[in-house]
């Protein structure tokens, strides 16, 4: 009786020590993830218009009144028709003057602007080389500073016209409502 008392002590002997060999080994070979940092990453809001219409009020600063125009996302640049447009060169760079009017209530400006580039422009049965400036626009509640194309838009419906260099990010659009924007 006393061998089976001391077998069985000694099976609980080895049965604890393989237990706490284990617990040993496995505490010493897990591996604990190092704490990183948070990191704070200030992204740019996307689509601060919000929902806006296929045609919607834009303002070339300093003009006080709004133009009416075509919201285009098929077309890459925007694009606005001027008058009196002549090409000059101011120290030994190409600059541009021409006239903006708004033929809705008859405000004029006359603008002087460096050329930025020329921009091939496309279609069906055309090409056209245009000058590219920068203007300074208000399209809702924001002051964008963008490239247009200048062109002769008399044919066209709309003064101008804005494409995905003002609205990519800035806006959904949605062709079925209009003049959501103050």
């Amino acid at each position: 009786m006393e061998n089976k008392s001391v077998m069985n002590n000694i099976a609980k002997i080895i049965c604890m020590s393989l237990v706490a060999a284990l617990c040993a080994c496995s505490t010493k070979t897990q591996v604990r993830p190092e704490i990183v940092p948070a990191v704070e990453v200030k992204t740019k809001p996307q689509h601060t218009l919000g929902v806006i219409g296929g045609v919607e009020p834009i303002y070339f600063l300093p003009m006080k009144t709004p133009f009416q125009a075509r919201i285009d996302t098929g077309a890459a640049g925007s694009a606005l028709d001027v008058s009196d447009f002549h090409r000059f060169e101011r120290d030994g760079e190409k600059w541009v003057s021409f006239v903006l009017v708004n033929e809705e209530n008859g405000e004029s400006h006359r603008f002087e602007k460096k050329v930025v580039r020329t921009a091939n422009i496309k279609r069906i049965n055309e090409h056209e080389i245009r000058v590219v400036v920068n203007m300074d626009v208000k399209f809702g509640n924001e002051i964008i500073n963008a490239e247009f194309s200048l062109a002769d838009r008399e044919k066209f419906e709309y003064q101008a016209l804005i494409g995905r260099n003002i609205i990519s990010g800035r806006a959904i659009v949605d062709p079925a409502i209009s003049n959501t924007l103050h």
